[in-house]
């Protein structure tokens, strides 16, 4: 693992939380995308050290939806940056770790990206994320 890339929090409306972030804790916004891929709406902001990535569900049966369903908006998971994520992926299933998916997915700004079992991490959702192949 590289480092800590970004923390995702599960927010109803990303409209209605900006002020929150922007005006109070006095982030700055980065960038908002739709990524279809994980059925989501992100917005990223920068909170120095470490990015904060709001994801809004876009339909009522993603796993972003049935996440706040169940527990209510907040943490959803860390994300860890990676390079060679396949391999990484490999790595850790022969370690035991059990993945959400086989393969990587497409992620936020260009990212592949895969989760690790929250049975598997203590019942911590973790990310792994691998911008490489955007240059970073």
């Amino acid at each position: 693992m590289k480092k800590v890339d970004h923390i995702g929090v599960a927010v109803k409306s990303i409209d209605n939380s900006l002020d929150y972030y922007i005006h109070t804790l006095g982030l700055s916004l980065l960038a908002i995308e739709e990524v279809a891929s994980q059925g989501v709406r992100v917005a990223f902001l920068d909170a120095g050290n470490i990015k904060i990535e709001l994801l809004e569900p876009l339909a009522t049966d993603g796993p972003i939806a049935k996440f706040i369903e169940k527990r209510g908006e907040g943490v959803h998971h860390i994300a860890f940056g990676v390079t060679d994520i396949r391999t990484r992926m490999v790595e850790l299933k022969e370690k035991g770790v059990q993945l959400l998916q086989e393969e990587p997915k497409p992620g936020a700004g260009g990212a592949e990206v895969a989760f690790l079992h929250p049975k598997s991490s203590f019942g911590v959702l973790y990310e792994l994320c691998d911008k490489s192949g955007k240059g970073e």
